[in-house]
């Protein structure tokens, strides 16, 4: 290869990794399983010997008259076909944990029969906690089928018309047969005396929690719903380290308001020490969404049977999140002592007559969501005198949300954009348009002090954002200015009589807003992803030479902790950002298949000199953006060539070995 040019090398190289791509996926995928799971590129002979998975289910449970609990569980494949615990007859050996509870007469939370004591070796203190059975026995039943008979047998006097459940959690290890380790959970709820139950503990969907968690997978990956943590994060159950209670209201509050508690917004910490003395640290935790946006976890559309659980004001719950309140003194409420729940909903009602009142739904109220602000609606109408060269003159119309007009002139911000090309954003304007021509009834318009630049082609799009500042309850003592922001609007329009071709769909506001709520940035005013693009484009960097392309920052914001070398952009830094959910899960946030290699062709180089590689091509600077370290800018660099470009997609095509899905497999 001595006398061969580069570029006949880089070609040879692009063509061999083709053809070894082709001849690993020549196999047709297995049944039952999707492109996300690491078994959907084995063969089907792998997946027919290994059945990887698990699936427990309890099918019953039975009483004897000394207490005795007898569980009767099935191990099983996605498919359902039984599994041996042993892993002798078929692969992987089966851990299994059970956990006996129940739930008291008039209670509303579970109290464990199974539990342990824990001694603190810094304080000296020990605490019961629940836990997990042992000295238990296992009886094989049929194929995949198992009796586990509980060391812990119910105490003499029980109530045998309360709620029982019984929980088991464990694992199905594959890692010998180069497949992942297989988690599952599963409840089985009873009344020993044979009624029905009718007492649970459902206030919270694990749906709920995977629409960030994605998959929620506590203590090494085992316990994933919420049915199984609840068993065991009871108001029985604290930390003798520190005192605090592991209770799931309270921990679960705390974890997520995390920076925002009162007690670390004063200096200091939320700091829970857990198994073999391992810390745990949630004082940088910054939830995604508003933290008084109640309804992000206690969603109302899920069917959990308690779901306005939250609505009920207790000094527990409240004081999980409002922990600078001290209900003994009154300190920090009013001044009021409370020594119990008794009275805790005369005051703090589900919900009143007036925002921001002390109802629950008055005191978490995010004021841009206020019933009583009229609301701005966006449309535009037409775009005309749009050739190369023109100032184009806008339409649009500006409405409150009854569909009355709203006087532009009023308003405190009202912005026309024009940016293009649509297919690779690289320039883009605005004016302030609140002097705008109208017609009176809302309808305006307005001729762009710019011209298009004289060499436009293709498409290009005109954008409109705004808002009013507002006063809500005006005169009183929770009178609060609010901007009443208009969601952003936009219309593509071409420039050279073309087919209009709007910018491609990334990501979907839909996504985002799973964690983030109401994802909106830059005071409210952006709050639609094709807004953000217009400015955050290829072509766009901080003062400091990195790249501010919107795919770019924001593969690098959620990677955050995770990075290598950091991030930063300014004063905001984003190193200690925790993303929620698996990072290998691209469907969390994109549609379209948009993280599929190839990209679309023809998308520019980013604007990135600050980087590794600088400015690099739009394939390496998205992937390099999570996977930043040197050895792979260098497999980057050294796959890219001066003439024929990045070579990506000969090895992370769809079709080739290293696909993105399939690297990004679970």
């Amino acid at each position: 290869m001595r006398n061969l040019s580069r570029t006949s090398v880089f070609t040879i190289l692009l063509v061999t990794a083709m053809l070894v791509g082709a001849v690993a996926l020549s196999s047709a995928p297995p049944p039952g399983f999707t492109e996300n799971d690491k078994a959907y590129y084995a063969t089907e002979a792998q997946v027919n010997f290994v059945r990887p998975g698990l699936v427990f289910t309890i099918t019953g449970v039975t009483v004897t008259q000394d207490g005795t609990v007898t569980a009767r569980v099935k191990m099983a494949d996605p498919m359902g076909v039984g599994l041996d615990r042993l892993g002798i007859v078929t692969p992987g050996p089966i851990s299994a944990s059970f956990i006996l509870a129940h739930i008291p007469a008039g209670a509303t939370q579970y109290i464990a029969y199974t539990t342990r004591t824990q001694t603190s070796p810094i304080t000296g203190q020990s605490a019961v906690q629940a836990g997990t059975d042992s000295g238990g026995a296992w009886t094989a039943v049929s194929e995949g089928v198992y009796d586990y008979r509980f060391g812990k047998k119910l105490p003499a006097g029980y109530d045998p018309n309360a709620t029982h459940t019984v929980a088991v959690y464990g694992s199905r290890n594959l890692t010998e047969f180069d497949f992942p380790t297989s988690y599952d959970d599963a409840t089985y709820d009873w009344v020993p005396s044979g009624a029905a139950v009718t007492t649970t503990r459902d206030v919270i969907k694990t749906a709920t929690c995977n629409k960030c968690h994605d998959q929620l997978g506590l203590h090494g990956g085992s316990r994933r719903t919420m049915e199984v943590c609840v068993v065991c994060h009871t108001r029985q159950t604290d930390d003798p380290d520190t005192g605090l209670s592991m209770d799931m209201v309270e921990m679960t509050h705390k974890i997520h308001m995390g920076a925002d508690l009162p007690s670390v917004q004063a200096g200091g910490k939320y700091l829970i020490i857990g198994n073999r003395q391992s810390e745990h640290d949630y004082s940088h935790i910054v939830f995604p969404a508003d933290g008084r946006r109640c309804n992000a976890c206690h969603e109302q559309n899920t069917g959990a049977k308690q779901a306005t659980a939250y609505l009920n004001a207790s000094r527990w719950a409240c004081g999980s999140c409002h922990d600078n309140v001290n209900f003994n003194t009154g300190e920090n409420h009013i001044g009021l002592p409370q020594f119990s729940d008794q009275f805790c909903t005369q005051c703090h009602i589900p919900k009143g007559e007036l925002d921001f009142d002390v109802s629950i739904y008055g005191a978490h109220l995010i004021p841009t969501e206020s019933t009583s602000l009229p609301g701005v609606a966006f449309k535009i109408l037409e775009v005309h005198n749009a050739k190369p060269g023109q100032n184009p003159l806008i339409v649009f119309a500006v409405e409150d949300k009854a569909g009355n007009p709203v006087v532009a002139s009023k308003m405190s911000r009202l912005r026309l954009y024009v940016a293009g090309p649509a297919a690779d954003y690289t320039s883009q304007y605005y004016d302030n348009v609140a002097n705008a021509d109208g017609n009176g009834y809302g309808v305006y318009w307005w001729t762009m002090s710019r011209p298009l630049p004289a060499d436009a082609t293709g498409t290009w799009t005109a954008a409109l954002e705004g808002r009013n500042t507002v006063i809500l309850l005006e005169g009183t003592t929770k009178q609060v200015s609010v901007n009443d922001t208009g969601r952003n609007v936009q219309m593509a329009f071409s420039v050279d009589d073309s087919e209009v071709a709007p910018r491609r769909t990334v990501v979907s506001m839909a996504k985002c807003n799973a964690c983030h709520g109401d994802l909106t940035f830059h005071g409210g005013g952006r709050n639609t992803i094709e807004q953000c693009v217009l400015c955050h484009n290829p072509t766009a960097a901080d003062r400091d030479g990195k790249s501010i392309d919107l795919g770019v920052m924001v593969h690098k914001i959620h990677r955050g902790a995770a990075l290598e070398r950091g991030f930063s952009i300014g004063t905001h830094v984003y190193d200690g950002i925790g993303y929620p959910g698996d990072l290998r899960n691209c469907n969390a946030c994109h549609v379209n298949s948009s993280e599929q290699v190839p990209l679309r062709e023809g998308l520019l180089a980013i604007n990135h000199p600050a980087d590794l590689i600088p400015n690099p091509g739009r394939t390496t600077a998205i992937c390099t953006s999570c996977h930043d370290s040197k050895a792979v800018a260098a497999h980057a660099a050294t796959n890219t060539d001066a003439e024929l470009g990045e070579g990506c997609a000969a090895c992370h095509s769809t079709t080739s070995q290293y696909s993105v899905t399939r690297s990004h497999a679970r």
